[in-house]
């Protein structure tokens, strides 16, 4: 996989980055996702994370773990794409792949100092306890209504379900 430009970095490398971030006095923020079907929410939200600190870690689930979250039929994009699309936005500095179904692992290897997650996760986020007893804080983001991946692919599917037939 081509590392678009420097942003696509294993766990190791973001620890390394990470480290050099906090030697010159940076804060890293962390969120993460299956950004599948990226549409302006995910601009929203991204451009968001990245106005909490210096720079953004966004981990990008692989496709194995969407199938684990999503079900067998999605991605609807495959991992490559996903991150080549992420690494072209201007919010995001660093992508970074995951494989299990909940980001808490990874956030306990790379250790940001803020945690970032939309407002419809405030019931459970996960590594919140990792990143508080880091030093680090959580910030919710609001969401943009009626902008989903899920939603989007249903309206694909109700408009074109006539064509099909």
């Amino acid at each position: 996989m081509s590392n678009f430009s420097g942003k696509v970095l294993s766990i190791a490398e973001m620890r390394a980055e990470r480290d050099r971030m906090h030697a010159e006095g940076k804060k890293l923020v962390f969120t993460n996702g299956c950004f599948d079907l990226l549409h302006a929410g995910h601009i929203t939200y991204l451009t968001f994370a990245r106005e909490q600190g210096d720079a953004l870690c966004l981990a990008l689930n692989t496709d194995a773990s969407v199938q684990k979250n999503k079900g067998p039929l999605r991605p609807i994009v495959n991992q490559e794409n996903r991150a080549k699309l992420l690494c072209a936005l201007r919010c995001v500095d660093y992508v970074v792949f995951f494989d299990d179904e909940e980001p808490k692992g990874v956030i306990a290897e790379i250790l940001p100092d803020v945690l970032v997650k939309g407002k419809d996760w405030a019931h459970y986020v996960s590594g919140r306890d990792v990143v508080e007893a880091n030093g680090g804080k959580v910030v919710l983001a609001d969401m943009v209504e009626g902008l989903s991946t899920t939603n989007i692919i249903k309206k694909i599917l109700v408009s074109y379900a006539d064509e099909a037939k």
